[in-house]
């Protein structure tokens, strides 16, 4: 592609989505030249992300190119309307790189869009993405297998970001990009995954968010069942 053409950035939001899963990708691209974002939701509402984040979708379902760059998807809870299910479904088709971010990456599998990829999630619904077909990877920030890039959340959303970024305009341009971010996580504790927290600290945090995650498994055992 060259510098030239646009780029089209797709980001899925709706009620109760997961804000810091999206924000990685988002601001890897928001500094991209000839580079269109777009929050899609059904309708332009104001959206609430969990927790508390107030968002304004930019472009609806029916006003979406067709054929997007990129389609990010993060976490959520709740039920999602039929026409988001096939929306999502034909878009995500169609799009060149497909990104899901912690539990989005559940919701993908459940679409349908992860069945004999290679993927990662949250560590605490990794082992579910085994039921929607996709081949769970464990102890990965990034799993990229051809062009579905899943992260774990967070710091998994920008390196996803990066890694799409130099496919689509290259190398230099994406150390461009994490340079004017100064993307260089330096986490004061050292405890960001399940391997360096240690057993206890990790049942830990799984039993103190169990409702939560339950609720990420819900909402993609939900869409499953809807689409087969």
């Amino acid at each position: 592609m060259s510098a030239t053409e646009r780029l089209q950035i797709g980001i899925f939001i709706c009620p109760n989505c997961y804000i810091p899963d999206v924000i990685g990708v988002y601001s890897v691209f928001s500094v991209v030249p000839e580079c269109d974002i777009h929050f899609i939701w059904q309708n332009k509402d104001i959206v609430v992300g969990f927790p508390n984040f107030p968002m304004q979708p930019t472009i609806t379902f029916a006003e979406c190119p067709q054929h997007l760059d990129v389609l990010c998807i993060g976490a959520f809870t709740g039920v999602l309307p039929d026409e988001a299910l096939k929306f999502l479904v034909d878009i995500g088709r169609q799009a060149k790189y497909l990104i899901g971010i912690c539990g989005g990456s559940l919701m993908l599998a459940a679409l349908g869009l992860l069945k004999g990829y290679r993927a990662t999630a949250s560590f605490s619904v990794v082992d579910d993405l085994a039921k929607f077909g996709a081949i769970p990877v464990k102890g990965g920030e990034v799993v990229v297998d051809r062009n579905r890039i899943t992260a774990s959340p967070v710091c998994g959303s920008f390196d996803a970001g990066l890694i799409v970024l130099s496919n689509l305009r290259g190398e230099d341009a994406a150390k461009e990009v994490e340079l004017t971010l100064e993307y260089a996580p330096h986490p004061p504790f050292g405890t960001g995954s399940p391997e360096l927290a240690g057993v206890e600290l990790t049942q830990k945090v799984m039993r103190k968010y169990e409702a939560g995650f339950n609720e990420f498994r819900q909402a993609a055992q939900s869409v499953y069942e809807r689409l087969i």
